[in-house]
């Protein structure tokens, strides 16, 4: 996609901090990082969301995600990692380009759990549950 920032950074127009790559994916350096280290996986092929991907795109992307996990906190001396994707605009995506944070965490980071996010929790009764389990089959 031509207006694409991270479509630009794979076809090598806008550069990159890229430390790791395979067939279908490129893991780089956040340029607005919020931990040192904190790195992308992108897919080199357009997609906006995750179901968007073709099954090869998606291993792809997830095998890259796999092995930089630990390099990434190996190199900052992080014991643990947030992976995140935002799927869509409405998820807090803010690229329209499927992407997977890996952003190293430390004690007293002042970022706290995925849960710690959402404000208006709801209440489902296990009914509501039982019928949403059962749309997912």
């Amino acid at each position: 996609m031509q207006d694409c920032i991270f479509c630009k950074i794979v076809s090598g127009q806008i550069p990159a901090r890229i430390v790791r790559q395979n067939e279908k994916a490129v893991a780089f350096l956040d340029a607005f990082p919020l931990a040192a280290g904190h790195a992308l996986v992108v897919p080199k092929a357009h997609y906006q969301k995750v179901q968007d991907m073709t099954p090869a795109d998606a291993q792809a992307v997830f095998q890259l995600v796999h092995k930089m996990v630990g390099r990434v906190e190996s190199a900052t001396g992080a014991a643990a990692s947030t992976i995140a994707v935002h799927n869509g605009k409405e998820a807090g995506q803010e690229v329209p380009h499927v992407h997977v944070h890996i952003i190293p965490r430390k004690q007293g980071d002042g970022a706290g759990p995925v849960h710690s996010m959402f404000k208006n929790r709801p209440k489902p009764s296990a009914q509501e549950m039982d019928a949403l389990a059962e749309k997912m089959h």
